[in-house]
């Protein structure tokens, strides 16, 4: 699904040097490489604040531990996405509220929030699926009407911009209260290990993240608050600055390859290929298929024969994993969410695909459907 190995050559002299700089300076926790990889995400994003942390589970985890939800406080979320945006929601006794997603982005239905909120939510988590923005205006519309915070995941889609109406444009993850990002290898700006961090534009809110990740600790050895340990070493922290430099150019190079995906089963009636969201850019962490009357089990064996990859995401909606079986929630009840996971798959989306891949994928796809 990714060609690490073929990032890596092409950066590779930059890669080792950064490496071994950080292990002569023998500064490996919040060194000056994560300070500079701070200042330089700051700078892309035109953020105010990013905090550095361990992992994009935990940069969700601390957004909603810093704004202060309390057990029995209702986030809202989507049932379409990976299981962290609402394990970090149930890890702290909060409440799930989950709803459904737009057929055509597979983003949070905006219209699913205004029905699901109640006297009890605090929070909106809009999950930037697959790579582009959920439709950020109606939602921050929505969080100002009913006093709710917004914080976005958006693991999957840094580099993706959102216009507004008034012809303002922002980065996913700069939009609301705090976002998380996640840097795990596969990621379009991702490191060579676990990485992540937080994203916000206030300032008080960005003291208080800086405590929790920090084990709670507001002066060394003082404690007033329950805090984590969650910290990006510094190895990995120069290993993003390096590609953070060339995020915009990998993000064509994704583009390209969708592109030429796009195209090549623009005729077939049986794939339908991901749409981009009106005010959104798409910077395609992953591109996904849905499948009309296609033996989806057999499609993926047909390629896994031929050494693609091609897995899907996801196959089980949230309300449906054992984890989080909720007596509020029902098979049919979230209907586009469970369609999808019967009927989405999604094929290898990297920097390094070039013609001929491509049309080998697309070639094998399309001997398999139009059989």
């Amino acid at each position: 699904m990714v060609d690490l190995v073929g990032q890596y050559q092409k950066i590779k002299s930059e890669i080792d040097e950064a490496v071994l700089n950080v292990i002569g300076s023998s500064a490996y926790i919040n060194g000056p490489e994560v300070q500079s990889l701070s200042r330089e995400l700051e700078a892309y994003l035109d953020v105010k604040h990013v905090i550095p942390c361990a992992n994009g589970t935990d940069a969700l985890q601390v957004a909603m531990m810093a704004l202060g939800l309390k057990p029995g406080d209702e986030v809202i979320t989507t049932s379409f996405t990976f299981i962290a945006t609402a394990e970090v929601i149930a890890l702290l006794g909060l409440t799930p509220v989950l709803v459904d997603v737009l057929p055509d982005t597979f983003n949070i239905d905006p219209e699913a929030i205004k029905n699901a909120i109640t006297p009890k939510t605090k929070a909106i988590v809009p999950v930037h699926l697959f790579g582009q923005c959920a439709d950020m205006e109606e939602i921050l519309a929505i969080a100002k009407e009913h006093n709710l915070f917004v914080i976005e995941d958006t693991c999957q889609a840094i580099g993706a911009e959102y216009t507004f109406s008034d012809g303002t444009v922002k980065k996913a993850g700069a939009m609301g209260d705090v976002a998380g990002v996640s840097f795990f290898p596969s990621k379009n700006l991702g490191c060579y290990g676990d990485g992540g961090a937080i994203f916000t534009n206030n300032d008080e809110l960005a003291e208080q993240l800086k405590v929790v990740v920090n084990h709670g600790m507001t002066v060394r050895y003082y404690h007033d608050y329950v805090g984590v340990n969650s910290r990006l070493d510094s190895i990995q922290a120069a290993i993003l600055r390096i590609k953070l430099n060339k995020l915009d150019e990998y993000t064509a190079e994704r583009q390209r390859a969708a592109s030429y995906y796009t195209q090549a089963f623009a005729g077939c009636k049986k794939i339908s290929t991901p749409a981009t969201g009106e005010n959104t850019t798409h910077v395609f962490h992953q591109y996904t298929l849905v499948l009309n009357d296609v033996d989806r089990e057999g499609l993926q064996k047909h390629l896994g024969d031929k050494g693609i990859p091609a897995p899907i995401y996801y196959p089980v909606p949230l309300h449906m994993q054992k984890a989080y079986i909720d007596p509020r929630y029902n098979e049919g009840d979230f209907p586009v969410t469970e369609k999808l996971c019967k009927e989405v798959i999604s094929l290898p989306m990297h920097t390094e695909l070039d013609e001929e891949q491509l049309k080998f994928i697309t070639d094998s796809v399309l001997e398999f459907v139009n059989r």
